[in-house]
């Protein structure tokens, strides 16, 4: 079992048990799916009816807080007992790309360069984790959900402020990967 898993998997079946997952849940139950509320259930069940924001039954969405902890689960299980012994492939560019920001170590999925303690105490590393961080959360807020929930379950759900929101996340991340992303590798 655990060499089935380690192997490279085709997108494909990603692409379906997504696609499978929002008629589902709106099928049998009418559910809603999203990981950034999820944020909002935890604060409501730490800091109960004191702010009335998370003054709400955050217990009829406890599905998706147990959804949240198999991912946490699931990924821990995957970086502990399934064995990474397979080099990452890159397109010649991107590697060429990521050297010219200093990453040369494409031995494991995150490049130590980027994604280590020592980078966290960095400007870098704030500007990049500290202060995106909180653009990301920003950002979920005012959008009003997270990428999976406007782009898996709003679009098919047809509904136009996921449609417009996530032309917005793909117009941001494209901004962010090619004039952003560089300037923050080059210069800090």
């Amino acid at each position: 079992m655990i060499e089935f898993l380690s192997q490279p998997w085709h997108w494909s079946i990603t692409g379906i048990l997504i696609g499978l997952t929002v008629p589902v849940l709106l099928i049998f139950d009418n559910k809603k799916f999203g990981i950034s509320a999820n944020l909002r259930h935890a604060c409501a069940i730490c800091f109960p009816a004191k702010i009335p924001f998370f003054n709400y039954d955050w217990k009829s969405e406890k599905w998706n807080l147990f959804f949240v902890f198999g991912i946490l689960i699931g990924g821990f299980i995957a970086y502990e007992f399934i064995p990474n012994e397979n080099p990452i492939h890159l397109a010649e560019h991107t590697k060429h790309v990521m050297e010219s920001y200093g990453i040369t170590d494409f031995s494991n999925i995150q490049p130590n360069e980027v994604f280590s303690w020592n980078t966290l105490f960095t400007m870098r590393g704030f500007v990049f984790f500290i202060v995106g961080g909180f653009l990301v959360g920003f950002g979920t807020r005012y959008a009003g959900g997270c990428t999976s929930g406007h782009s898996i379950m709003g679009i098919a759900s047809l509904q136009l402020p996921s449609l417009v929101a996530t032309c917005c996340f793909m117009v941001g991340g494209f901004i962010s990967a090619n004039y952003i992303i560089p300037i923050i590798f080059k210069y800090l």
